[in-house]
């Protein structure tokens, strides 16, 4: 039953992760791509997310979006700290 429960409790934890990070690209995907100036709603939603960046720069399925020149160069323009992952 534990590993159940502990196997659920990761799957949780997959899931929103992932809603998270959809949210940022979906809302920041031109700024991220194309290095446009981000919108306010992207700034809102970057925001929202900041205390997020450090785990979506250590997951390398979302590395290569965080780490881009681009996400800085966005994060930035938003006033928002870049953060200290180290």
């Amino acid at each position: 039953m534990a590993k159940w429960a502990a196997a659920m409790e990761m799957l949780l934890l997959v899931v929103v992760a992932t809603v998270a990070v959809a949210v940022v690209v979906a809302a920041g995907a031109a700024p991220i791509f194309f290095g446009t100036v981000p919108s306010a709603s992207c700034c809102s939603s970057l925001k929202a997310q900041q205390g997020c960046f450090c785990q979506y720069a250590k997951d390398p399925m979302y590395a290569s979006y965080i780490n881009s020149t681009n996400a800085r160069k966005m994060i930035a323009a938003c006033g928002i700290p870049l953060p200290n992952c180290g």
